[in-house]
């Protein structure tokens, strides 16, 4: 490992590369504490710490926090995050699937991706602000905004805009990284946030540890703490990179007396193909039902009788870590994992390519057949990643729950964040793998590095 970093230093494009993505992550971090004028930032953040972080509002905080790195907390420029950003990219998506226009601009090529690319920076543009203005609405019904700023019109354009720039700022960023730099841009902006995170729960559990006191935690929970976290972590690399893979048969070809192709390859299938999108989608349903049923129970405080009892009832097992809460995240997580992967895996269009480029899996005939044949493979293999999910989604409440852990601290016992961490990091490793490879595998042979005279020297 040492050897590794070493390496990665050495080689002037790859460590100008890791050292610009740190640059870009830096100014991402500085900006994160440049306050929106008009807010009184110290009302909002007792606000936030006043929360309970298991709680209808506390839930979409966090969700919102994952992609805006803890940004509303305090209101600053980057509030809105990256957010907009990839859910203009996931319209395109959905569209692409259903729309058959924007689905042939995609087959393009680079051209038509561009295209895309450009209406999903005007779709980002849009999002932000009405985004904007709904969160600025909903402080100002809190209070949060100074009286003589929110009744000016001009506030309300200077608000809306340093949002909407800050959110197109980060998205240059990211271009920028996965243009000079290395990992992807967006993905990486969001690891940074959640990591950011880990020493607000390292100081939770420093606080709430006492060996003398059988009410906080003592060795031993600390102890199972870390273990556990390692245990979670090793899954879900597992997990992450687990692949069903389909062996592929390659035609051969004969050409003259010579005769081409007939290679064995693979079709590599992942497990938890839908990434972390339907445990977004899930936690971002599950959390209006709640605040639902708190405004009707709000709303029928004053009346009482049964519809009082019916929607206190209702919210308090719509609350994360109650029963029927769970049982209906799961069947949500499930839902969602066979809807991204219907929208992203399209085995009519997979099955056609292999038949395009000579290929065919041996024991089926190209065409109807490989294509339900690969249908029914990726609906079991995304049982069994949906099954993953859920138990990732699930195991922060049953910690906070059963052993009563704050959830600043069991957050990263799964769920969200930690799928997003273990997937970027992985990928980066991966590109920063690929760029040893690569400069050891030119060099040897073109010999465009340091090394090669001396091995061309040794082989001589």
């Amino acid at each position: 490992m040492i050897n590794t970093l070493i390496n990665v230093f050495r080689i002037a494009e790859l460590r100008n590369k890791v050292l610009f993505t740190l640059a870009m992550l830096v100014v991402y971090r500085i900006g994160h504490w440049i306050p929106l004028p008009g807010v009184n930032q110290e009302q909002l953040t007792k606000f936030f710490e006043n929360q309970s972080s298991d709680s209808a509002f506390g839930k979409i905080a966090s969700v919102v926090a994952i992609f805006s790195g803890g940004a509303f907390s305090h209101s600053t420029i980057f509030g809105l995050g990256v957010m907009p950003y990839i859910t203009a990219g996931i319209i395109f998506q959905v569209f692409a699937s259903v729309y058959p226009p924007i689905k042939k601009i995609q087959e393009e090529g680079p051209t038509g991706r561009q295209k895309i690319i450009e209406w999903t920076r005007y779709i980002t543009v849009a999002l932000c602000v009405v985004q904007g203005i709904g969160w600025l609405t909903y402080l100002g019904n809190l209070g949060m905004v100074y009286q003589a700023w929110y009744h000016n019109p001009i506030w309300w354009v200077m608000s809306v805009a340093a949002l909407t720039a800050g959110t197109v700022f980060l998205m240059w960023i990211g271009e920028q990284i996965d243009r000079h730099g290395i990992g992807n841009g967006v993905s990486m902006i969001i690891m940074a946030g959640i990591l950011t995170q880990m020493p607000t729960a390292i100081e939770r559990i420093k606080s709430n540890f006492d060996p003398a006191d059988p009410q906080k935690l003592g060795w031993g929970a600390i102890l199972a703490l870390c273990a556990g976290f390692v245990i979670v972590v090793a899954g879900s690399v597992l997990m992450t990179v687990a692949q069903r893979r389909i062996p592929v048969q390659q035609a051969k070809h004969t050409k003259g007396k010579r005769v081409f192709g007939g290679q064995r390859s693979y079709l590599p299938l992942k497990i938890n193909h839908g990434g972390v999108m339907p445990i977004v989608f899930a936690s971002s349903i599950m959390a209006f039902p709640a605040i639902l049923f708190a405004t009707l129970t709000q709303r029928f405080l004053a009346d009482g009788g049964w519809p009082l009892h019916i929607s206190s009832w209702l919210q308090n097992q719509s609350q994360p870590g109650a029963f029927p809460y769970v049982l209906v995240y799961i069947a949500m997580v499930y839902f969602f994992s066979y809807f991204w992967i219907t929208v992203q895996f399209n085995p009519e269009d997979m099955s056609k390519q292999l038949k395009e480029h000579g290929s065919f899996i041996p024991g089926l005939r190209p065409g109807p057949r490989t294509a339900e044949y690969l249908e029914t493979v990726i609906t079991r293999v995304t049982f069994v990643g949906a099954a993953f999910l859920s138990v990732i989604a699930v195991l922060p409440m049953v910690i906070h729950s059963a052993l009563n852990i704050d959830f600043t601290v069991s957050q990263f016992f799964g769920g969200t964040g930690l799928l997003i961490v273990v997937s970027v990091a992985l990928d980066f490793l991966q590109r920063v793998e690929a760029n040893l490879l690569m400069r050891n595998y030119s060099g040897f042979l073109a010999g465009e590095n340091e090394d090669a005279p001396r091995l061309r020297s040794a082989r001589a």
